[in-house]
């Protein structure tokens, strides 16, 4: 085998969730897999502090922590974990090809897909200065905190129509920001907004700033028709502007929608080409929970293990 080439039976992409428990199967299952975590290692549970609703931490544990046991999971059972980016694939013939940042060329058998998804931000110094301190991108995850406080949710979509009316369950008072004079999102979300008494929409609305010095305590905003700027109290800033799926590098190759989320045959974890499956938030666009990426995660393993003993390699 050439120099800096190296031959594995299953290379898996991706290091949170989905990767690591895609990780852990292959490993046990004695396909010795190499994970490459790329420039996020754990990818976006690292940077989320509390984790509340994942089963069996009791009393929650903080994003990265429970990383790390991840992580440390899957190399008990043996699996190779490589703190790189793998920057190019190539996907034609039985085996595959991906290439690390630094040049080294894998030949895998497999692939498991676990690049994941990054949320989108307003791009606004304060809202990353206050990220985790009262700015969100997920609802669902940090919604609880901010039972019975005020709250804002910046998006017009499906997504941020959601995230206000699940937060209007929690919250006396939701404050939808929305840049336009109209909503984006489906009819029969536009609906639940408009039938929820406590979601106050904002139209013509866009966020100048986040202000609080160590936690959110309020929003300075503007109203892009009349000009006029105001401020909305509120302690917890969700953005809900959409998510971009880490799925650059597969494009040309892999199945996706418009968004590029790459998109597997139904109930199964395998893409168009043989012996290449997607997991975790790279595919998925509705749930995008770490209780959900560790379900396909285990999937992909068991899809990926299954088509080995299928083509005889193990």
């Amino acid at each position: 085998m050439a120099e800096g080439m190296e031959h594995v039976r299953c290379l898996i992409i991706g290091s949170g969730p989905a990767g690591y428990t895609a990780a852990i199967y292959a490993a046990r299952a004695n396909l010795n897999p190499v994970l490459y975590t790329g420039e996020q290692p754990g990818g976006q549970l690292t940077i989320t502090t509390d984790v509340e609703n994942y089963p069996g931490y009791t009393d929650g544990i903080m994003g990265p922590e429970m990383m790390e046991h991840f992580r440390k999971q899957a190399e008990r059972f043996g699996t190779d974990v490589r703190y790189e980016l793998i920057s190019k694939v190539d996907l034609t013939g039985p085996v595959h090809k991906a290439w690390t940042e630094s040049g080294t060329e894998i030949q895998a058998d497999t692939i498991v897909i676990a690049t994941g998804a990054t949320a989108k931000w307003l791009g606004l110094e304060s809202e990353e200065r206050l990220a985790n301190k009262g700015v969100s991108a997920c609802a669902v995850c940090d919604g609880f905190f901010f039972r019975g406080q005020e709250v804002a949710v910046v998006g017009g979509g499906d997504t941020a129509a959601e995230e206000a009316t699940y937060l209007a369950k929690l919250c006396p008072k939701v404050h939808l920001l929305v840049r336009r004079d109209e909503f984006r999102a489906s009819k029969i979300m536009q609906e639940r907004v408009f039938n929820t008494e406590n979601i106050i929409v904002h139209w013509n609305t866009e966020t100048l700033e986040v202000l609080g010095e160590d936690e959110v305590e309020g929003i300075r905003v503007i109203n892009n028709k009349t000009k006029e700027t105001s401020e909305i109290p509120v302690k917890g800033f969700f953005v809900a502007i959409g998510h971009q799926p880490n799925t650059e590098i597969f494009k040309g190759w892999l199945d996706m929608d418009q968004t590029g989320y790459i998109t597997p045959a139904p109930g199964t974890t395998k893409t168009n080409i043989e012996g290449v499956f997607a997991s975790g938030d790279a595919q998925d666009n509705v749930y995008r929970q770490a209780v959900t990426a560790a379900g396909t995660g285990c999937m992909a393993a068991l899809d990926a293990e299954r088509y080995l003993v299928e083509k005889g390699i193990v």
